[in-house]
């Protein structure tokens, strides 16, 4: 196995050096391993770094991120507890889903009153179709 310095993570993994110290003191990622007085990580490392920037791209904060990756890896968990907050993220899914659908159907929208006039255009308030609840289709 290749070991892996800090640069060449953060190189492999899209993100700076200073990034992944910090997921490091938020306990997103592991200290690495010492051998000569240098650290070293692994490919896993990198995964999990890509991990945490998608899970970030997809609106999940670190908080939460780190929620998801604790369900496998801490040996108290239990099986009921692991269902309850998945659960409970699958319901912010949807929820998050119903709202990019909805922002999804007045951008096509005001897309297609782009070939009316522009009295058709200003009845479109995109805004709106950010503020939970409201219907702006």
């Amino acid at each position: 196995m290749e070991k892996i310095t800090i640069g060449k993570l953060a190189e492999m993994s899209g993100v700076g050096v200073e990034t992944v110290r910090f997921y490091q003191r938020k306990d997103l990622l592991r200290e690495p391993k010492t051998s000569t007085g240098i650290r070293t990580y692994s490919d896993e490392d990198s995964q999990r770094i890509l991990f945490i920037k998608r899970a970030q791209d997809l609106g999940f904060t670190l908080s939460e991120v780190k929620e998801l990756l604790e369900l496998n890896t801490k040996p108290r968990i239990t099986c009921g507890t692991v269902k309850i907050k998945t659960l409970e993220k699958l319901k912010e899914i949807e929820e998050k889903i119903n709202d990019l659908e909805r922002m999804k159907a007045s951008l096509e929208k005001l897309a297609n009153a782009c070939h009316a006039n522009q009295d058709d255009i200003k009845q479109y308030k995109v805004q709106e179709c950010f503020s939970i609840g409201l219907d702006c289709c």
